[in-house]
């Protein structure tokens, strides 16, 4: 799959940071689904690591208020502390790459990790880092993009504007080759309307989510092309939201490498 130019994606969250938490809708509604899950596993983790989090999630403190939260994400200003009131302890806020976590091996409890695997160029390395600081059977859990994500956008604008996505059993694989136990991976479409294609554009610039593949067309592309890509794009956009929860291994070889697929109905 084409890579991630990492340096542009994270000049566009920096200039996204102020309107990233109205903008994230999608991300906001994604996090409250996972939150959800949680109901159904029993957890009192010590230290959390909120991989790349944007602005910490108010929620997890909400839910684990004497848990120390690690926020981590790669572009300095989406790190700016709001709504630290849910937080007993303060968050540590830390600027750095999920493919190189600055976090003593077993250090973590609990990873969470919302919607953020599509922007590595490859999630193994990230996957691998994610169980390297988790504690043995400690959890992982996670959100990201799955290849039908923004099929209107791509048919509209070309498929080398617009980001290609990771296929969940294939996610299902890398967990497993990370080194993690009973992976359950889980997927459902979600439609989102606009009143209008313009409103569509302005979300995802606001929220800093415009293409940063490295083979993405350099350049301005006119008003001719911009007219022409209003002109052909549906009011409303498709996410194939992607979730996988799995535990570390104790560093032997799992019993199963099966991995537990469950696809939602319409």
């Amino acid at each position: 799959m084409p890579g991630i130019d990492r340096r542009t994606a994270r000049r566009r969250f920096e200039r996204a940071a102020p309107t990233y938490g109205e903008a994230a809708r999608l991300e906001a509604e994604v996090a409250t689904r996972m939150l959800e899950r949680l109901d159904y596993l029993r957890l009192a983790p010590r230290r959390i690591l909120d991989a790349a989090s944007g602005p910490p999630a108010r929620a997890l403190g909400k839910r684990y208020p004497g848990a120390q939260v690690i926020a981590l994400d790669f572009a300095l200003q989406m790190l700016k502390p709001r709504g630290l009131r849910w937080f007993r302890k303060t968050p540590l806020l830390v600027c750095a790459d999920l493919e190189r976590l600055p976090l003593a091996a077993g250090a973590i409890d609990f990873t969470w990790c919302n919607m953020a695997l599509h922007w590595v160029s490859d999630p193994l390395p990230a996957l691998r880092e994610f169980a390297r600081v988790l504690v043995p059977e400690g959890l992982l859990m996670f959100s990201t993009l799955g290849p039908d994500t923004l099929k209107e956008l791509r048919a509209a604008a070309g498929a080398s504007r617009v980001h290609s996505f990771t296929d969940m059993h294939d996610l299902g694989d890398m967990l497993v080759a990370a080194g993690f136990t009973a992976p359950v991976m889980d997927m459902e479409m979600l439609d989102i309307a606009y009143r209008d294609p313009a409103a569509l554009l302005a979300d995802l610039r606001a929220s800093g989510q415009t293409s940063a593949r490295t083979d993405r067309p350099r350049g301005l592309a006119g008003r001719r092309f911009a007219e022409a890509l209003r002109a052909k794009l549906a009011p409303k956009a498709t996410f194939e939201v992607v979730y996988g929860h799995a535990w570390k291994g104790r560093g032997r070889e799992p019993d199963s490498k099966t991995v537990r697929v469950f696809k939602r109905m319409p």
